[in-house]
């Protein structure tokens, strides 16, 4: 299974931000160290091209030249440097880089099939707006990702190819939903804290709010609801990729979640989700999206675990094309 990071790119932050920024690498050590079967690349730098196809051209110079405003550097979170502009760009290459590899396969746009399965080791910064940064999130990985792979696919295959944007974070994705809300090419499903940022939410294609304290039974029984309400809604136009936003931050141990999963309650998220795409044939790119755990270790286990769930998950795929072949 291929994984993609960037963690090679850290932000000079200023003493007790309370960003997790060596997450990233702790997770990428984890996984090569115990998990033989991904293969972790660096990712790519998103293009300004590529970048545009979600985001305002103005938005995209303003953070490349460094001209973005004390206002808008403080509602990201980071301030500007050279740093958090290549980790931004390389945040969304690894989620094209992910798509393209469970879209297209090893030889992407060559015909060799889907590999069903692929990750981006950071991603989900899916509080990026078309026209500005917020909550951590300086550009959309997963808006550019899915245009850009309808755009590669209309090229290779003369066909529309329909999106799905699984968001289960604990935080509502407000700006992937504004980028796509007048696109119906694009479903978007958000499960978050109804009382958690952001604080004014956006409309979702599907949007599940949940009560502070949500356990594992309650949550799973709103996911599987979930899930069966947005194929449902899909049925005439089911999707033909997906991206799965697999944020750690739903866990008992996080300190800004406020909901109360277990860490077999995440893994059986994933599980369920994984799943589900699997046996419609949905390939899908992961992105760990969002980690505050109180214990640093504490989040990387749970991605960790996530990782693990979907390494499984591609060698069910890889079973599944044997067999076709």
């Amino acid at each position: 299974m291929r994984a993609f990071h960037s963690d090679t790119f850290v932000l000079p932050l200023p003493a007790g931000h309370p960003f997790p920024m060596t997450k990233y690498r702790l997770l990428r050590d984890a996984a090569e160290a115990t998990m033989p079967g991904i293969r972790v690349t660096e990712a790519p730098a998103a293009t300004d091209g590529e970048l545009a196809l979600a985001h305002d051209p103005a938005w995209i110079e303003a953070v490349a030249q460094g001209t973005t405003s004390a206002a808008q550097q403080r509602e990201i979170g980071f301030p500007w440097s050279e740093r958090m502009v290549e980790r931004a760009r390389r945040s969304v290459g690894a989620s094209v880089a992910a798509a393209r590899a469970a879209l297209f396969g090893e030889t992407a746009g060559a015909g060799a099939g889907p590999e069903g399965v692929a990750a981006n080791l950071a991603g989900g910064t899916h509080h990026a707006y078309a026209h500005k940064g917020s909550g951590y999130c300086v550009f959309n990985d997963v808006a550019v990702a899915a245009r850009l792979m309808q755009a590669e696919w209309h090229r290779v295959r003369r066909a529309l190819l329909r999106v799905m944007v699984i968001d289960l974070d604990v935080h509502q994705g407000n700006g992937t939903a504004h980028i796509f809300r007048d696109d119906d090419t694009v479903f978007t499903l958000s499960l978050h804290g109804a009382k958690n940022f952001p604080f004014r939410k956006e409309a979702s294609d599907l949007d599940v709010d949940l009560p502070d304290g949500c356990t594992d039974e309650p949550y799973l029984e709103a996911l599987d609801a979930a899930l069966a309400t947005a194929f449902d809604r899909q049925a005439a136009a089911p999707p033909g990729l997906a991206f799965y936003l697999a944020g750690a931050d739903p866990h008992e141990g996080d300190r800004l979640g406020r909901l109360k999963l277990s860490n077999e309650g995440l893994a059986e998220r994933d599980r369920r989700v994984l799943a589900e795409l699997r046996r419609r044939g949905i390939p899908v790119a992961l992105s760990m999206a969002g980690g505050y755990g109180r214990d640093l270790h504490t989040t990387v286990a749970v991605q960790r675990r996530t990782l693990e769930l979907a390494l499984q998950s591609w060698q069910a795929w890889q079973g599944l094309r044997q067999e076709a072949a």
